[in-house]
């Protein structure tokens, strides 16, 4: 399941429309070892296309690098659809190579509906799964930990 806050779900479909009509592209980074969406990072679509999205290759490096210095991985590679469902197409599954990654599709096809979904891609299989929108990390998880001692 993929948890993540309500303001970096704005931010991914505001990109998606402001790009459209041309697919919009970015990651979200988090820290290394969770699995915790934080840094909304919008990238540029070097294809300028309505059917295909290519990070730009400087960006890509640079966005890379900056990661592993902030021992952050790429918790989401969102795109969007122009004109088609939140599905993954066959040229996305093809160059999907983050198997630790949630793949967020935004659809951009109706303008008055947010069509947002999740997908897990390793090794070519497309797995779709829940995603939770929340306003906070902070208490969001269940269990003793996640509760402050009153005092």
């Amino acid at each position: 399941m993929l948890q993540i806050r309500r303001d970096l779900v704005d931010e991914m479909v505001a990109h998606a429309r402001r790009d459209h009509p041309d697919e919009a592209c970015g990651v979200i980074a988090g820290p290394d070892g969770t699995d915790r969406p934080e840094r909304f990072v919008p990238m540029t679509n070097a294809a300028r296309s309505p059917t295909f999205y290519e990070f730009d290759s400087a960006e890509h490096f640079r966005l890379w690098r900056e990661m592993d210095r902030n021992d952050e991985v790429p918790v989401v590679i969102y795109h969007s659809h122009t004109a088609t469902e939140a599905y993954p197409s066959r040229t996305d599954i093809a160059l999907a190579s983050e198997p630790g990654a949630h793949y967020v599709l935004v659809s951009t096809r109706h303008p008055e509906e947010i069509e947002l979904r999740s997908y897990r891609i390793v090794d070519g299989q497309v797995t779709e799964e829940p995603v939770e929108v929340v306003e906070s990390y902070l208490f969001s998880h269940t269990g003793a930990d996640d509760v402050p001692d009153r005092g």
